[in-house]
């Protein structure tokens, strides 16, 4: 069972509702770190939020992280040059931010301060560190470089981003939610935003109904709603993660950058438990997930003392092409309509900072980082990310239908076994149960039309191209797409 720790250990209250408010001075589509600060921001200002979610609080993205809370984002800042200064001032902000309301409001979410590594076990990346940690000296943060971490994770010097934090993230958005509907806004799971009629007010069609609203914040990770071309900007990643006892203490919070494992402690009163990620790959790419959690084990028992997994999870991340995330206007002639997405891996300060941004946006105030994030910029160096981008896609779109064409059909698929392949005149995505039951659906993902693989560790059918992510009978488990994935009965289907 793939399952976040962050979900299991905590219980939120059901907030289902059979019917929707017809109307709000804000609609905010998403309940992770972005949406759920966007939401208590704007309702403390005294508008009507509603919130809508897909699926539980925190049950997206942000429930399935690492949750370090720091401006430590890899090696940014020397790649990023003169917007390096505005971009660590936003990151800080958005993390004193949440210690500070944590502080006032009495937030329980095991929110400690905590030293954040970056470090290398390569000696030739060396003066890439040094580089970055006098990138980050100018840019007013709190860094140094240090030449041995503890555990030692065979890293030869770190860039190490002192008093930073690590927390709890379902049990600070169970927070937040509380703190909104005590500032008079309401929340609402399981219900999916299908599309939206932008106007004055805006009208957004759920799966519940449709309401309409001043303006419509989209926080859902990956954008819904298809215009502003996201889906050509975003790049779409999974990290594993692993997570359980371990025979040694975890003091920091610490990531490779040449093999990208990360590690953090969890604080319990059992003993030392930690967390580790790693085994990065592209969404639907063709691997052994498997394999590939197997393996991140084996390193967290030998470099981090692991005991045992207890949990193992995904965390799913989408990159912009300039490594700095989308927040402001949907697209250029958007005037109640904003977006935050392409957190890459760090959406804990990164949302929190997109809500902060989005409060003032709304509000129509100025903003100092409004230029920084703005969902519209355009740079030479992002062109050449875009031509990259989409030539993997353009890779996927061909190479997938011909390896999908060289498949066995369905009549010889074992148990616990999945393919896609050609029957009769469709392309099928088929998946035998451990009860021997199949279940088909159609290979073409409701998007764009990329053809889905199979992910044998979630179960999942995932799309290469955008990365969205569906059930084995084709409900949305991620977007942007937003339909299911056609049903397609087989005989074997019909007979039962």
């Amino acid at each position: 069972m793939t399952r976040s720790l962050w979900l299991d250990t905590t219980q939120g209250t059901a907030r289902r509702e059979a019917t929707l408010p017809s109307t709000a001075d804000v609609v905010v589509l998403g309940a992770g770190i972005a949406g759920m600060t966007t939401a208590y921001l704007l309702a403390e200002t005294g508008r009507s939020v509603l919130v809508l979610e897909a699926r539980e609080i925190g049950g997206g993205v942000s429930g399935n992280t690492t949750a370090k809370l720091t401006a430590q984002h890899e090696l940014i800042y020397h790649r990023i040059g003169s917007a390096a200064p505005a971009y660590a001032r936003s990151q800080l902000a958005a993390l004193e931010w949440v210690v500070t309301t944590v502080a006032r409001t009495g937030v329980e979410c095991d929110l400690e301060r905590v030293d954040s590594h970056v470090h290398t076990t390569d000696p030739a990346r060396l003066p890439i560190l040094r580089e970055e940690v006098a990138a980050a000296v100018d840019a007013g943060l709190p860094a140094d470089f240090v030449e041995k971490i503890d555990p030692p994770l065979d890293a030869v010097g770190a860039v190490r981003f002192r008093d930073q934090a690590q927390f709890h993230p379902r049990k600070w958005l169970l927070g937040l939610a509380e703190l909104t509907e005590a500032a008079g806004g309401r929340i609402i799971e399981g219900v999916r935003a299908t599309g939206l009629r932008e106007g004055d007010p805006s009208i957004v069609r759920t799966t519940a109904g449709a309401v309409r609203a001043k303006d419509v914040v989209v926080a859902t990770h990956y954008p819904v709603f298809d215009r502003g071309m996201f889906f050509a900007r975003l790049e779409p990643t999974r990290d594993l993660v692993v997570a359980g006892p371990a025979d040694r203490e975890v003091t920091g919070t610490y990531l490779d950058e040449t093999t990208h494992h990360s590690v953090r402690s969890v604080p319990t009163p059992n003993g030392p438990q930690v967390i580790v990620g790693g085994e990065h790959y592209r969404v639907g790419d063709h691997v052994d997930v498997e394999a590939r959690f197997a393996r991140l084990a084996d390193w967290a028992r030998e470099h981090v003392g692991l005991d045992e997994v207890r949990y193992r999870w995904s965390a799913h991340d989408m990159s912009t092409l300039d490594r700095v995330p989308y927040v402001g206007r949907y697209h250029p002639r958007a005037s109640h309509l904003w977006v935050a997405t392409g957190f890459g891996q760090w959406g804990m300060t990164g949302g929190t900072a997109a809500g902060l941004l989005l409060r003032d946006l709304v509000a129509g105030l100025d903003n100092e980082f409004t230029r920084l994030y703005d969902p519209n910029r355009f740079s030479l160096r992002a062109a050449g990310s875009l031509v990259s981008a989409n030539a993997t896609v353009a890779k996927f779109l061909a190479g997938d239908h011909v390896r999908a064409l060289t498949k066995p059909g369905l009549a010889n698929l074992a148990p616990g076994e999945a393919v896609v392949t050609r029957h009769g005149t469709s392309m099928v995505a088929a998946y035998r149960d451990d009860g021997g039951d199949l279940h088909t659906v159609g290979a073409h993902c409701t998007h764009l039309g990329c053809l889905v693989a199979f992910n044998n560790a979630e179960r999942t059918w995932d799309c290469p191209c955008h990365g969205s992510r569906f059930d084995v009978d084709g409900q949305v488990v991620q977007g942007p797409a937003v339909r299911p994935l056609r049903a397609i009965p087989t005989k074997e289907e019909e007979a039962r």
